[in-house]
């Protein structure tokens, strides 16, 4: 019989798990998951686990959603798989045409790719190529401090993770940090943007692009950032004939209360970047959105120099754009956005009580994005992982980011089950010693 012990000795044996140092295993337990449904993930013997980080921060209508389930099934029967060179297929050019209707004006050119940093691969070279056709030499990029784009060698050039940069920066392409607006004050976007006007001025006749994640730095502990700031790099970046790429892996399809960061401010990126929740957590799929303008660089009578040198094999895959479909027709189904306003101010008031513990140094929101971080403790003390641990302990999946807790569940979390997760994480920050 498969129990949770059995099934997680058979994965030590051979799996190689991401973002974990395997030898914590010995003492913390794996957890094996058997199956999924809406907001819960149930193990082998039963238990069940709310998903307040959407696995990931791709889940976006729960797990085994009925409506998306069937669209995959349906696909299956028809068509797998095929290149998408030379051919195409009817999931792909209806998904294209409604990213190109509902993404930022002058976004009317999709490129599939498979995964975010991919993507963000994509768009880096895309840039670069898109100068290099015009006959300019611009081989740097400008990025956030305290970034993160992915972790393949182009992602992380221009993240800003210590670890990482360290580890791999003799494989590096060129790459310089400019100042995140240290909270989300309008005087902290003006503040930065004086700095990348500086850079920009010295810089901008050697610079492709401006990389960021708007509004939310992910993975750099749910950094959090004014609008203002993407207003005036999106106008500097024009000013200088340097190309900005919105990097919305994390932040698109609603994350931060409106379809996409750019539309707080009221931007058009050159580049927009999407995967994660764009197949509600279902299928792996990224794609580039593009100009018409940058299109049209590379179209030409054949020049094996100038055309876009870029490919993966399941780009643009049936069943991952079915996924894709049936998701955004959720969206259009429901009225999903004004929902997630009233669950965002749910979870804005939730959040007050944290801020009367000692060891809570902030608490900051974005839409669907909560994060509350925590203060007094070294690194070495992996207060994160004791709230993990807590959290599942109490049937609660949170997986901090250092000492930053942080909760992005699904869209069709029930008032009760935000009382829930919020609570247990309460309880498990209040019991930490100082």
């Amino acid at each position: 019989m498969i129990n949770n012990n059995t099934m997680m000795q058979r994965d030590l044996e051979v799996i190689w798990h991401p973002c974990t140092q395997m030898k914590d295993h010995e003492t913390l337990p794996l957890i094996p998951i058997k199956s999924g449904k809406g907001i819960y993930l149930y193990d082998f013997e039963g238990n069940s686990y709310i998903d307040a980080v959407s696995s990931w921060w791709v889940n976006l209508f729960g797990h085994a959603n009925a409506f998306i389930n069937e669209r995959v099934k349906k696909q299956i029967d028809t068509l797998e798989h095929v290149l998408l060179a030379g051919f195409t297929h009817e999931p792909a050019v209806e998904l294209a045409h409604r990213l190109v209707n509902i993404t930022p004006e002058g976004l009317k050119k999709v490129f599939y790719v498979d995964n975010g940093s991919s993507a963000v691969e994509a768009a880096l070279k895309m840039s670069y190529h898109y100068h290099r056709n015009r006959g300019k030499k611009k081989s740097l990029f400008l990025s956030l401090t305290n970034s993160y784009h992915g972790e393949t060698l182009g992602a992380l050039s221009v993240g800003d993770v210590s670890l990482y940069k360290e580890t791999y920066e003799p494989l590096l392409i060129a790459n310089r940090q400019v100042p995140v607006p240290k909270d989300q004050s309008v005087e902290a976007a003006r503040e930065a943007l004086d700095v990348l006007r500086e850079v920009l001025e010295a810089k901008a006749d050697e610079t492709a692009a401006l990389i960021l994640e708007p509004l939310i730095q992910g993975a750099g502990g749910m950094h959090m950032y004014h609008p203002e700031y993407l207003v005036g790099a999106r106008a500097l970046t024009a000013a200088y004939d340097v190309h900005l790429i919105a990097d919305e892996i994390m932040t698109g399809f609603g994350r931060t209360g409106r379809m996409f960061a750019c539309d707080h401010a009221g931007i058009s990126p050159d580049f927009m970047t999407l995967s994660k929740g764009l197949t509600g957590g279902y299928l792996p799929l990224s794609v580039v959105m593009t100009s018409n303008e940058v299109y049209s660089a590379f179209y030409c009578d054949y020049n094996e120099y100038k055309a876009f040198l870029h490919s993966h094999s399941y780009t643009g895959n049936p069943l991952a754009c079915s996924a894709a479909l049936a998701t955004l027709e959720l969206f259009e189904q429901n009225d999903v956005l004004a929902e997630n306003e009233k669950k965002s101010q749910y979870i804005k008031e939730k959040l007050e009580r944290f801020l009367a513990l000692e060891n809570v140094k902030e608490v900051r929101q974005q839409g669907m994005v909560a994060a509350v971080e925590l203060q007094g403790y070294d690194v070495k003390e992996r207060i994160g992982l004791k709230i993990y641990t807590h959290g599942l302990n109490e049937g609660v999946l949170l997986r901090p980011l250092g000492q930053v807790i942080y909760f992005m569940p699904p869209y069709i979390i029930t008032y009760e089950e935000i009382d829930r997760m919020m609570d247990v994480a309460y309880e498990g920050i209040k019991r930490l010693k100082l």
